[in-house]
């Protein structure tokens, strides 16, 4: 312990002494006014006194308490150890068979005035601090109008109370319930609710009491009701801040002997465009994920992607027992290797530099590590980049889902979870078509197995978008609102599908459970339910996507976020489309009508199947056109196999 800290120490200790000593012959007082013990028996009952008191305050680590901190729970300890003192008082003197205050109330006025006491130079002290808490500078803490009533509000206000120079000020508050109105935190009014937001900014304009900008203290406000606060925001020119984590206001958590200098600051978060998206969350089967994966080995292709790497670290968190990361960047397989080292430490894992198009290569590994599930997440996803390289993004896609599949089966794997794309249907770019090549062969070969009752299960699943993807549209907005814009859409009218890397896996989880049922070491399903019949068939999983979502007003939202005015801040330039894109993306063909499951979030879809070998040799065939550079020749054999698909080299509109 630094001396500093053990001085404190003993200081609080002399000083809680002589309270004990002080309030004594105040209680003696107030409870017998008449009534004065002889001289000699103050010789022995303040030491008693005090000693009582040290013997209940020490245990609760009275002598510790940073005064100028004190809070509830320094209270609760303050009455305990004068509670528990004035009792071991009265217990001594009766025992000793002392003089006594005639009043059978002395224990408790003892206590009371005890308590009193105590409590006293802690709550002075801290009166002390916050008043010298106030602004020390030039510059005026801003009016800030806070959004949530609870423990993040009384966190956020704490903070900045206890800064030397806020840079906020709040003003009032906005509940997320009705039943809140009318009542104060800090002294702070609530002034409605957060559905009010856009009657209550306009009543303060009209009072001249408008904030300068607004603070979410809650997680809970997201969606739509989000939306609808930023809309009334925005009317004001006001921006929308998140408050810090909790575990981020520190200011109160300074260590005794810190400097007030390097106290930190309550630093505001960006709301991220992620919040926006109106999804309620699916309950997904925890339990099942964990029969699917707990004690298996496991092998994620595409590893260092952004559905690969959330894949590892969901299966890392429900404990395999082993975990094999493969991917082609080198970088990129670092980076979610030292994730995992970090966060899972306990998982067995290994990294692997391989090309998924290497067949010689994926059988050895296969051989060796002898996955019993395999997420092949592996892929070329951007569109306009594998329409400049048509070649490469047959041999990654078609070729190398053929080769990881033949392998995996081959090394006696039970189930196999294919990442396919909404680009699939109906596809415009070979990136689409190249995927849909790689759904036909996994659905011929799953249902062959589910129609035998043998061999290697394959679970494709199919979905769009997902926000802060590699190569999506949210990173490049983000990069070019850095740069001061302008943010470029292609199309006025084009439309995504959306949802969050982590919807998205937890949904291709939940799928793989269902795919699973009757494999040998996999027990059941969620709540006992069969998979659905159209498996059989061929059937691919599709997620629920919900609406989709225009990209210009997703532009228009995260320009906004930024604190910036859509047109007048920041220009939104179109530069129309690009090779193979369309404005929209389909989650099913027309041939291929959805079918519900018992699972909220999934949906199946029964896409035309053929013959596995058939389909194998195909492939093949447009591999070794593209291997040799025949582009023409390929991309022939392509539409061919895949006749829906209409290639689109300036995309497509309608």
């Amino acid at each position: 312990m630094a001396a500093s800290a053990r001085d404190r120490i003993l200081l609080n200790l002399a000083l809680d002494s002589l309270v004990a000593a002080l309030a004594l012959p105040a209680a003696v007082w107030l409870a017998a006014p008449g009534a004065w013990p002889p001289p000699l028996w103050w010789a022995s009952a303040i030491p008693g006194a005090i000693a009582a008191l040290m013997a209940v305050g020490v245990p609760l680590r009275l002598p510790q308490q940073y005064w100028r901190f004190a809070s509830l729970p320094e209270a609760l300890s303050i009455i305990g150890t004068a509670a528990g003192a004035a009792l071991i008082t009265a217990i001594g003197l009766h025992w000793a068979g002392a003089w006594a205050p005639p009043n059978p109330g002395f224990p408790a006025i003892h206590a009371l005035v005890l308590a009193a006491l105590l409590a006293a130079p802690r709550i002075a002290a801290r009166l002390r601090h916050a008043g010298r808490a106030g602004p020390i500078s030039d510059t005026p803490a801003a009016p800030v109008l806070l959004v949530g009533a609870g423990d993040g509000a009384d966190l956020f206000i704490r903070a900045i109370g206890q800064e030397r120079s806020p840079a906020y000020r709040v003003t009032g508050i906005l509940s997320l319930r009705s039943r809140q109105l009318g009542r104060r935190i800090h002294g702070l009014p609530i002034l409605g609710t957060a559905e009010d937001a856009a009657s209550i900014l306009d009543q303060l304009r009209e009072e001249g009491r408008l904030p300068a900008q607004i603070i979410l203290a809650t997680p809970q406000l997201q969606g739509l009701e989000l939306q609808r606060l930023l809309d009334a925001a925005d009317r004001h020119g006001l921006p929308v801040k998140r408050a810090p984590l909790p575990t981020a206001l520190g200011p109160a958590s300074r260590r005794p002997g810190e400097r007030a200098e390097a106290e930190p600051r309550v630093t505001l978060r960006a709301v991220e465009i992620e919040d926006l998206l109106d999804r309620p969350q699916v309950p997904l089967d925890r339990e099942g994920m964990a029969r699917l994966v707990q004690g298996r080995r496991v092998l994620v292709t595409g590893a260092g992607g952004t559905i690969g790497g959330e894949l590892a670290r969901q299966v890392a968190a429900l404990g395999p027992a082993s975990l094999t990361l493969l991917d082609h960047g080198e970088y990129v397989l670092y980076e979610i290797d030292l994730e995992l080292r970090e966060r899972h430490p306990g998982v067995p894992r290994r990294a692997v530099l391989a090309d998924v198009r290497d067949s010689a290569r994926m059988a050895r590994l296969m051989a060796e590590i002898r996955p019993e599930l395999v997420f092949h997440a592996a892929a070329l996803k951007h569109v306009p980049m594998v329409e400049n390289d048509p070649l490469e993004g047959l041999l990654t896609n078609a070729l190398g889902t053929r080769i990881v599949a033949d392998a995996a089966r081959e090394a006696g794997c039970s189930l196999m979870v294919f990442i396919s794309t909404d680009k699939a249907v109906n596809p415009t770019s070979v990136m689409g078509a190249s995927k849909r090549l790689a759904e036909m062969y996994c659905q011929a070969l799953d249902r062959g197995a589910r129609q035998s009752g043998t061999g290697m299960r394959l679970v494709t699943v199919r979905f769009g978008n997902v926000l802060g993807s590699t190569g999506s549209v949210v990173p490049l907005f983000r990069r070019q609102l850095e740069r001061g814009g302008p943010l470029t859409v292609t199309h006025p009218d084009m439309r995504r599908y959306f949802m969050t890397v982590r919807e998205a896996v937890g949904l291709v989880l939940q799928a793989s459970v269902v795919g699973a049922t009757g494999i040998s070491w996999f027990a059941g399903s969620a709540g006992g339910q069969d998979q659905p019949p159209e498996l059989r068939e061929g059937g691919i999983f599709v997620l629920d996507m919900g609406d989709p979502v225009k990209i210009v007003d997703l532009a228009r939202r995260m320009i906004r976020l930024a604190g910036l005015r859509p047109d007048d801040d920041v220009e939104i330039r179109f530069t129309g489309l690009r090779p193979g894109e369309k404005l929209f993306e389909e989650l099913f063909h027309g041939q291929e009508p959805p079918s519900p499951t018992n699972f909220p979030g999934l949906l199946v879809a029964t896409p035309r199947t053929t013959d596995a070998a058939e389909m194998g040799r195909a492939i093949d065939a447009v591999a070794a056109l593209a291997a040799a550079g025949d582009r023409k020749a390929a991309l022939a054999r392509l539409g061919a196999l895949v006749p829906e698909f209409e290639h689109e080299t300036n995309g497509k509109a309608p």
